[in-house]
């Protein structure tokens, strides 16, 4: 089995070092995904680089959160789940909201709930969504640019995702509190 370092200040690549001192400052502490993410700085500044992107696409943060954990839902990802859930409650989304996000159930907001719904269609189809998927998202108030900026989204989210996944990423002491696990019966 290959394990990968979580690396520190001290023990981080050079390129790295400026990033994970950001969060640190940021947050009070680097997470142990940019820890890990920290092996190959590229990855870890696009992956940086690509949430403050999303950060200013036309989506709400309580729509910029529904999507980022409808994404690690679908890709069963205990870390991003719990570390979304922590940044949704600092970002002020609605608890009933993270709730249902987190048992992979319809969100009572039926235009959240198609942003929701198309996200997970358009993680299972691998991005193939249907007609009828765009136009439930759009005849449900969203735009052709929503559709797009999703996909940013679910880029984003897959690269944590994916990293998490192949590096078995520990959960943050920060995080703790929401961990999170597949609820009973919710299909993979």
């Amino acid at each position: 089995m290959t394990s990968f370092q979580l690396h520190t200040l001290e023990s981080a690549p050079e390129s790295a070092k400026p990033i994970l001192a950001g969060a640190e400052q940021a947050l009070g502490f680097v997470p142990n995904l940019y820890a890990t993410m920290a092996d190959a700085p590229a990855l870890l500044e696009g992956y940086t680089t690509l949430a403050k992107v999303f950060d200013k696409s036309a989506l709400s943060a309580t729509e910029r959160q529904i999507v980022l954990l409808a994404v690690s839902f679908e890709n069963d990802c205990d870390y991003c789940m719990a570390a979304h859930t922590a940044i949704s409650g600092m970002q002020k989304v609605p608890g009933d909201v993270v709730a249902a996000l987190r048992d992979g159930m319809p969100l009572a907001d039926a235009k959240l709930e198609a942003l929701r719904a198309f996200t997970r269609g358009l993680v299972q189809a691998r991005g193939f969504a249907q007609a009828g998927d765009v136009q439930a998202l759009l005849d449900a108030g969203y735009t052709r640019s929503t559709v797009l900026e999703v996909i940013l989204g679910v880029g984003l989210k897959t690269m944590s995702n994916f990293t998490n996944h192949v590096a078995k990423t520990p959960l943050d002491d920060a995080f703790e509190p929401v961990k999170w696990e597949r609820p009973a019966g919710a299909a993979v």
